[in-house]
């Protein structure tokens, strides 16, 4: 019986071990291990102990599993073999290998950076899972048959910093203060910041952080791309109970400066404006249908987004007014 909690402990490492190890990439001990390390797993242990299960897993004299082991170089290598299965606690069917694809290739700046790697393992079987059977053949298809669009000229994301993005999506993961470096568009060196991080929003190619500076309660909004470091603090807050970020969207509008609402009016022709009577402005948007198009009124945060939107119509846009919100 004394040995029942090494043994435990030993099947638990070997079951996360296996989870990380993937077919399409080899991967060597120290990676694996940096793995947990990285996913706060607490079957960490030392490179030698995961070395020592490694060798005993890709042993070809171990035939419950296929792993492979490439000794054409130090430090060695492992893989799923190309004819395996691999393991979890349950077979991924064709429908969740495919939701998981798509969060994958959908949602990578929207989840936590430590999320993304723990789940490493079920991304990389779903993956497989899509590509070695016909019975997924669907599935496989349904791939190819969707896709996300903008609605206006296509741009390129400015860079991001991979270690600024893990730190601001754990420390708004774990609700913990965060230290950043940050330069505006008008500034020319980069400020120090200590805030609350409250939300993350992707607009367009850009990703922004919804807070509250240290000793202030109004919202505010950080641009990722603008930031230079960050460091997730050890120190909790409580998450204000106030805060909602379906509102503060509006009162953001998550571009550089100060916003404002306004209450905007104007005529537009009916080619141009049909889209905003299916996709309205605002929740108060009012449309009066005239004999060659529209009249629509609507209460918008008033931002250069708002403006060079409404320069996009040219000539097509007239008598047009923003009066400052009540």
């Amino acid at each position: 019986m004394s040995n029942r909690p090494d043994s435990l402990e030993t099947l638990q490492l070997t079951l996360e071990l296996l989870k990380r190890i993937r077919k399409d990439r080899a991967v060597t001990a120290s990676e694996l291990r940096q793995k947990l390390i990285d996913t706060d797993t607490k079957y960490t242990r030392e490179l030698r102990t995961i070395q020592r299960l490694l060798e005993t897993l890709s042993d070809p004299d171990f035939r419950a599993l296929d792993i492979e082991r490439d000794e054409s170089s130090k430090p060695y290598r492992y893989r799923w073999k190309e004819s395996a299965k691999g393991i979890t606690t349950g077979a991924l069917s064709p429908q969740e290998s495919l939701l998981l694809t798509l969060a994958e290739q959908q949602l990578g700046n929207l989840l936590p950076a430590r999320l993304m790697k723990s789940m490493e393992g079920f991304f990389s079987q779903a993956r497989g899972r899509l590509d070695d059977s016909e019975s997924t053949q669907l599935e496989r298809e349904w791939l190819s048959k969707v896709r996300v669009v903008s609605t206006s000229q296509p741009l390129l994301p400015p860079k991001i910093d991979a270690d600024v993005f893990a730190q601001v999506s754990n420390a708004l993961y774990g609700n913990q203060w965060l230290d950043v470096q940050y330069k505006s568009v008008n500034g020319k060196n980069a400020t120090k910041y200590k805030v609350m991080p409250l939300g993350l929003v992707q607009q367009g190619p850009r990703m922004y952080l919804a807070c509250r500076f240290d000793g202030y309660d109004d919202n505010r909004s950080l641009a990722l791309h603008r930031m230079f470091s960050a460091k997730a603090s050890n120190l909790q807050f409580d998450r204000p109970k106030d805060f909602d970020l379906s509102l503060v969207n509006e009162d953001l509008s998550f571009s550089d400066g100060p916003q404002k609402m306004v209450r905007l009016s104007f005529k537009i022709d009916t080619a141009n404006g049909l889209h905003m009577v299916d996709c309205p402005l605002s929740k108060d948007q009012q449309v009066v249908e005239l004999e060659d198009g529209y009249e629509i009124t609507a209460t918008v945060a008033d931002t250069d987004v708002l403006d060079r939107w409404l320069a996009g119509f040219g000539d097509a846009v007239q008598e047009f007014s923003k009066l400052t919100a009540k």
